[in-house]
């Protein structure tokens, strides 16, 4: 059975960085899709990137490009999203999620396993 957890949010101030984790279990998962979502208080879920295990391809939506970095430790079956220079409008609940396409989905609908979620609060 597949277990994601994530780890690593917390309260951090406007223009700080934060890494969150997410550990992974229950599969080899050098063949799945990899993704990182957020969700803010009263809006909807959101793709925010993604990584394609085997091969370290990453994807980002535009909002976090080059602030947002997605790496995986193999040894470890562990995902990371590290967040830098971070702004207000990225606290959410943050949330990796698997998949065993061989693209990045872009969707919730694309993912059929997901970790618990943890929180990330930018202070202004």
């Amino acid at each position: 059975q597949v277990q994601l957890v994530e780890s690593g949010g917390g309260l951090v101030q406007t223009g700080g960085s934060l890494r969150l984790s997410c550990a992974a279990s229950g599969r080899t998962f050098s063949s799945y899709t990899m993704g990182w979502f957020r969700q803010a208080p009263g809006k909807e879920r959101e793709f925010v990137g993604g990584i394609i295990w085997r091969s370290g391809s990453t994807y980002y939506v535009d909002s976090v490009k080059g602030r947002f970095a997605i790496s995986r430790d193999n040894a470890k079956n562990t995902v990371y999203l590290q967040m830098n220079s971070l702004k207000p409008e990225d606290t959410a609940v943050y949330y990796c999620a698997a998949s065993t396409a061989r693209a990045v989905g872009l969707t919730v609908a694309d993912y059929a396993y997901w970790g618990q979620g943890t929180q990330v609060t930018v202070s202004s």
